[in-house]
């Protein structure tokens, strides 16, 4: 049995005017969040802005978040560093937080070096000093390495660490990590663009940018995968894909703001050096986001 499943939004961090986290508009994303039918929230990932966080943020960001959610809701944290010691700090501080697992991208600085071998240790050394359970984070069109599955197979038979966001978009590599793990390994969907594809060849759930603004839908494609309504599934998978375009491979965080401010969320502007959608960009992404909901 898997530890975790479901669909689960990897939320933006919102930032004032004055760049510094805008805790009152994280509140209330968060109220909103709270009341959709995820599974839970991963918080300091690749729409979290983490790699434009410092390291005392990211650990507040992991307790404010856990304080404003029911137990129910699971709370991921994004803990990857380019250190192991920095990251197994950053773990120890989200256990302290109260969150419920880890997700561990992988580090890229030095990719020249960073072979299956060296990526087996360093998460071998993780996993073993973590206090929470490790999910492995695939995302090669930010860090340029693949984490393969051979590698990914042979991690997932270390005890603590409990499953993967595969961003990759590969569906062979989902298939052949789901062929070659036990049942009770967590495979993630890391995008809505391929969320049937992949719960079609046994992924779990999905770890999504579109649910932040669209929980209900994500969420459904799987509800109806789970009852067997396959082309109610797949209609529902076409339809978002423009707007998950957008908010993802398009525009990125900004545009996943810029949707988050449409609906009446706080998004507000990335942090530097991202820069924030035009005027007629964010025309355009609203016209594709009420296509997309009528």
């Amino acid at each position: 049995m898997q530890m975790f499943k479901g669909i689960y939004a990897p939320i933006p961090t919102p930032f004032g005017a004055n760049g510094e986290i805008y805790w009152s508009g994280l509140k209330r994303n968060i109220s909103w969040w709270s009341k959709s039918p995820l599974a839970g929230l991963v918080v300091a990932g690749t729409n979290g802005e983490a790699a434009l966080l410092d390291e005392d943020e990211k650990i507040r960001l992991f307790s404010y978040t856990r304080e404003q959610l029911p137990a129910a809701c699971k709370v991921v944290a994004g803990t990857g560093c380019e250190s192991a010691r920095a990251t197994t700090r950053l773990n120890r501080e989200a256990a302290k937080s109260g969150c419920d697992a880890v997700l561990v991208l992988n580090p890229s600085y030095y990719k020249g070096n960073l072979n299956d071998t060296a990526l087996f240790n360093y998460y071998s050394h993780i996993a073993e000093a973590s206090p929470l359970p490790v999910i492995l984070y695939n995302m090669p069109r930010n860090t340029a390495l693949n984490l393969s599955s051979t590698l990914v197979c042979r991690l997932a038979e270390l005890p603590n660490i409990v499953g993967i966001k595969d961003s990759s978009g590969n569906i062979v590599q989902i298939e052949e990590i789901v062929k070659g793990t036990e049942q009770s390994f967590s495979v993630f969907a890391g995008s809505t663009s391929f969320l049937l594809p992949a719960l079609l060849m046994g992924a779990v759930g999905g770890t999504l940018a579109l649910a932040n603004i669209l929980p209900e839908q994500c969420v459904r494609i799987q509800t109806l995968f789970t009852a067997g309504q396959l082309d109610e599934a797949k209609e529902l998978q076409l339809n978002l894909l423009e707007i998950n375009s957008a908010v993802t491979s398009r525009w990125g965080v900004a545009g996943l703001k810029a949707a988050m401010d449409l609906i009446g969320l706080f998004g507000g502007n990335p942090r530097l050096p991202l820069q924030p959608l035009t005027e007629a960009e964010k025309e355009e992404l609203k016209t594709i986001l009420s296509k997309t909901v009528q």
